[in-house]
Parts: C-alpha cells; structure tokens; sequence
C-alpha cells in the first residue's frame, strides 16, 4: 500500500487539510476553499491533523498558530517529520505575529493574519501549489539518478547525510569538487530540502558570464546607468530574494566583484548600477569551486574574508571513480531517462558495458559519464548498449587490465592518456577536446598543466580523420 506522499491524484481536486480549533473559522475556510475547487479536510486540533496526514493525501496544510494542547510550531515539528515536502500556511492573531515569522523561519511556507482576505488567501495557495508543481516536475528524471534508497558508495551516502542536516539551517555553504562531479545538483537539494523550498533558486555561473556584464547580471542597474541600459533591470542577486542564490565558480570572480560581493554578505543589502538607494535582500547563500582557493588566497587572486563568510559550512563531493559502486545505478537511470527524452525504446545495458563504465577513470565525472550514455544511447543498435558504442564519443578502448584500483599511478596514466586522445581527436583545440570529454574549458586546461601536456603539437600534428 501506497504512503500518503507517493500517492498522485491526477485530473482530480487538490486536497487541503485546514486545522483550528474554532468551528466558524472551519467552515469560512471551508467554503472559500470549495469554493476555490479544493478538496476540504478538516480537523479540530493537531492531533487529529496528524492522523489525517497519517492515513489521507494532503497537498497543503492551513493551520491556526495558537490551539489548545499542541499549538502550530509542534504540528510544524510534526509534519516535518511525517511529509518533509508538505506545504504549510499559518493563520495568526495580529499579537502572534512574531511567532508565525519564527514558523515560517523553522519551515512554514507563509503566514496570514487574522482576520484573513479570502481573494489573498486563495492567491497564496494557487502560487504555493504552482510552485510545488514545478518542484516535483522540474528535470524530475535526472534528480533522481541521486536516490539516497540507492546510492551504494558510504562517501556519498555520508555526503547525504550532511546535506540533509546543513539544509535545515540558513548557513551560507561553499562546495568543493572537480568539474562536473555534481556540485549545482547539490546545491539543488539543500535548496530543495530546506525551508526556503518554495521560494526561487537563482543559479549564476560566474565563469560563463563576462567580466564586465557580471556587475549588472548580479546587481542589476537603472535607465540610463550606462549606454546601452535602456530600461531598469533587477539583478540576480534581487530575483532570489526569499529563496537561494547559487554562485557557481566563485573562484573565476575577479576581486573587485569579490569586494562587492562581500559588502552583501555583510549587510545583506545591494544598490544597483546608477542607483542611489539600497535594497535589503534575504537569500539563502551557496557558493561552489573546482579551484583551490586556499591556493588562491595565499596568490593574491582571492579575499581571505570573503572566503571565511563564504565556507561557513563546507560540502566536498567526491570524485566518481571515488564512488565506483554507483556508476551502474548512475548508468541505469541516465539511460533510462534519455531513452524517454529522445523518445526511443528502453536500451539494454550489457553486463560487459557495465563492467567498462567501472572501470573507466571518468577525469569528467558525473557530466561525462552523462554525456557518454546520451550519444551512447541515441546510436546504439538493436536497443542493446555495447561496450564499442561509448567510443563514438571520442572515449578510450581501456582494457580493464589497465586500470588496476590497486595502483593509483594506473588511473592518472589513463586519464591523461584519456584527454591526449580527446586532444588528437579534437586537433588540439582544447575547446572541443573538453566538450568531447564533458568537462569545462578550465578544466582541461588544469589537467593538461597537470599532466604536462604539449597541446600545441596535438595540435600541429594532431590525426583530425577520427
């Protein structure tokens, strides 16, 4: 039998559950809500909420702050442990106020005070449910090849743990890791399983973006500020306000932009371009690296104080060949969702396939493996995924004999053998080389200092007929 979470009612009334111990406030809500096309559950008091929750499917719950015994923050307790997902509005007296901002703080989606607009309240839940709509839908079928039911490797299933406990709090974490080892996805789910779930993540990837837009992308500027701001534009960093801004590639921000930054970590308030007033903004602040600031500190390239304000909770994600007992459940489900994606039949991943993807040294990680299984999946023949179909992507014929996890030189051969043959392939055009391999361009450029690579005489004489 199916938990009241796994349970989807499709073309059918949304349900809300409604709590207060006051009878007339029951049945106003009772009627707005009908009213409004909603299913209506109600109880008297949180324990009869609760066994509500237990045994019925809920979408969103309205319950009164003050109530005899157990009062709204309990339930709120509750309900977080019974359906961590589940939507939650307070209803408060003008004088309990403060409490139901401390609710919404611990988890509780918003507050109404009482006595309540009926046109406001059903504008409040239409927005909360459109939200969790786009929650549970949005990129659904690669957010679950990360299933914690599933994930064998004891490195990441400790990395889940920190990032279900570090999500409860509003602590500005930095995440560590190589490029493309999954560290937005993380930053998704601290988002995700924290209180500001339903309010918007704001993803800004500091090195794709042009030194000099990055100001006006973050900051955002008024009419006029300069020639070409023709109209005033809200900044990112405002666009996140009440949810979660994700500062990927902190470590490519130049350190003009690092002062600016941290005069808004400090005072939570930012001015646009041209502007003369300050706004105050409340988001949640996640910054990640694949470079070693430290290093970069130490350099001159990177501010120490914004470095401490940035790591107030750190998260390292580990390397894939770190986590080989993942790669076939990783494998599977990316397969799984490509073949729906693109629409084709549902491919068979032979047993061999499977040992080649363990034992391959992925120097890109999660991104290269994905990528792989895409092209892999697309031209694979008979709906069976062989071996010999991932080397269409420009991937290595490695015997596994040549990768032996006992000897870590075997791996750092193969993987700067991996990028030489990404190279060759790709002329020596250290662009293409990485898109072949699924990394970013400082990526390989970090790997190819690192191996000593002359990527120049690939690409003088680099075999272009591949």
């Amino acid at each position: 039998m199916n938990s009241p979470e796994e349970v989807k009612i499709s073309g059918s009334q949304q349900s809300i559950l409604v709590v207060d111990d006051d009878r007339h406030v029951l049945e106003v809500l009772e009627a707005r809500l009908s009213s409004g096309g909603f299913q209506v559950l109600k109880a008297a008091g949180a324990p009869e909420a609760l066994k509500i929750i237990k045994t019925q499917h809920v979408d969103l719950l309205i319950s009164d702050m003050k109530m005899p015994g157990m009062g709204g923050m309990g339930l709120l307790t509750e309900v977080r442990s019974l359906r961590p997902g589940l939507p939650l509005i307070f209803l408060t007296a003008y004088g309990t106020i403060p409490d139901a901002v401390r609710a919404v703080k611990a988890g509780a989606v918003d507050y109404l005070a009482k006595p309540f607009d009926g046109r406001e309240l059903l504008k409040k839940i239409h927005k909360i449910l459109e939200g969790v709509s786009l929650h549970l839908t949005s990129d659904k079928e690669f957010d679950r090849i990360q299933d914690l039911d599933k994930v064998k490797s004891p490195v990441m299933r400790e990395l889940y743990d920190l990032i279900e406990r570090v999500a409860a709090s509003d602590v500005n974490v930095l995440i560590l890791g190589e490029s493309g080892v999954g560290k937005e996805h993380a930053a998704s789910l601290i988002h995700q399983m924290g209180p500001r779930q339903y309010q918007p993540l704001v993803v800004v990837d500091c090195s794709a973006t042009p030194e000099g837009l990055l100001e006006s992308e973050l900051f955002g500027h008024v009419k006029g500020s300069f020639t070409h701001a023709i109209r005033d534009k809200k900044g990112l960093i405002e666009t996140a306000d009440g949810g979660t801004l994700f500062l990927d590639e902190i470590g490519n921000v130049s350190l003009e932009m690092q002062t600016r930054l941290l005069r808004f970590l400090e005072n939570r308030k930012i001015r646009r371009i041209g502007a003369v007033r300050e706004t105050a903004i409340d988001c949640r602040i996640i910054a990640a690296t694949n470079t070693d600031l430290l290093k970069d500190i130490k350099a001159g390239r990177f501010r120490e104080d914004l470095y401490y304000r940035l790591r107030v909770f750190t998260l390292k994600i580990p390397l894939l060949r770190e986590r080989k007992e993942d790669i076939p459940f990783l494998s599977q489900n990316f397969v799984e969702a490509f073949c729906k994606s693109h629409k084709v039949p549902m491919v068979k991943i032979l047993p061999e396939t499977v040992k080649w993807l363990c034992d391959y040294p992925w120097p890109g990680n999660v991104r290269e493996l994905k990528n792989a299984l895409e092209v892999a999946v697309v031209l694979c023949k008979d709906d069976v995924l062989r071996p010999s179909d991932l080397r269409i992507t420009g991937l290595p014929d490695l015997p596994s004999t040549a990768l032996s996890e006992s000897e870590p030189f075997s791996l750092q051969e193969s993987e700067r053998n991996t990028i030489i043959r990404a190279l060759k392939q790709a002329g020596g055009v250290q662009k293409s080389a990485a898109k072949l391999l699924g990394i970013s361009r400082r990526a390989i450029h970090y790997k190819i200092k690192k191996f000593d690579i002359d990527s120049s005489a690939l690409r003088h004489n680099g075999d272009r007929s591949h």
